[in-house]
């Protein structure tokens, strides 16, 4: 009878051993998650800065690339540049509207993926030709393009 109690009690402590064991491994996951996070913590509010402030520059860019699609089709690389520039970028910071100082209005047009898919359709590399292929897709007129390498039919 006393080997019987002896046994159940060390079978007892054996699994409240294994419990504090199991609690212990537990603490442990918890802990190192909540320091990974931490850092992460720090991660996400510069991001949601940035976004904050990526969202007020939203008109100005907008109003960018709206001009660029409406008025710029008909114009070589040199003549779209110097309008962006010096006329489409003044008005906007004449009327106060924030914006991005250097936007590619390309790159805010179109993803990367897409330009790769246009080059390996044989539309050259050059910064003219994506922004006239721009044109053609995005645009809800029919686009007037310059074509300077005469590839176009």
């Amino acid at each position: 009878e006393m080997q019987e109690k002896f046994d159940t009690a060390l079978a007892e402590k054996q699994k409240l051993q294994d419990d504090a064991d199991t609690t212990k491994k537990k603490m442990e996951s918890a802990n190192a998650l909540i320091g990974g996070l931490s850092g992460e913590k720090v991660r996400w509010t510069q991001q949601s800065k940035e976004f904050d402030d990526q969202i007020s520059r939203l008109v100005g860019d907008c109003a960018l690339a709206c001009a660029f699609l409406s008025y710029l089709g008909p114009f070589n690389k040199t003549f779209r540049d110097k309008l962006v520039l010096t006329y489409f970028l003044s008005d906007i910071t004449e009327r106060k509207l924030p914006h991005t100082k250097s936007l590619d209005i390309a790159s805010m047009l179109v993803d990367s993926a897409t330009t790769g898919e246009w080059n390996l359709q044989g539309l050259p590399t050059d910064d003219l030709s994506i922004q006239n292929g721009i044109l053609t897709t995005r645009a809800s007129r029919f686009p007037i393009m310059v074509d300077p390498q005469g590839q176009g039919p």
